[in-house]
């Protein structure tokens, strides 16, 4: 199971922001989508992830004053970024390793997609349901 498989259940479209998007901007954005992270476009090109742990932490040492600050002040950079391609439970892996929750998807430079940990497990349940309900119907010969 790939990355794609959960894009292509989930859908391809990502939310993002550009570098000079501002902090106060990118809060809105994540409160009215109900998500945790953006990934920060500049030339087209994934540069970073701003999180909301990123703003929480740069609300509490720099105070109120940060949300009129650019994104690029206050993201994760570099980003880390997976292939379509890449198996479930390495992307997985990948994210416990480096203490991530979101990983954008690339194909080449493009972002084809954005998925968080729980996309991942969300779709690892399902697969381990559905094989267990297998196992079950087998076992009982139907």
């Amino acid at each position: 199971m790939t990355i794609n498989a959960i894009l292509g259940s989930k859908g391809g479209d990502v939310f993002s922001v550009e570098c000079d998007t501002l902090v106060h901007d990118v809060v809105a954005r994540l409160a009215t989508h109900r998500i945790g992270a953006l990934p920060v476009i500049k030339d087209g090109k994934v540069v970073g992830i701003v999180s909301e742990r990123d703003i929480v932490y740069r609300l509490a040492s720099d105070g109120a004053a940060m949300l009129e600050w650019t994104v690029d002040k206050v993201m994760t950079t570099p980003a880390i970024t997976i292939e379509g391609g890449l198996n479930v439970l390495v992307a997985l892996s990948m994210m416990t390793k480096r203490r991530v929750r979101h990983l954008p998807v690339l194909e080449g430079d493009a972002i084809v997609g954005f998925v968080s940990i729980g996309d991942l497990v969300k779709y690892r349940i399902e697969k381990i349901e559905q094989e267990a309900e297998a196992m079950r119907s087998y076992i009982s010969g139907g």
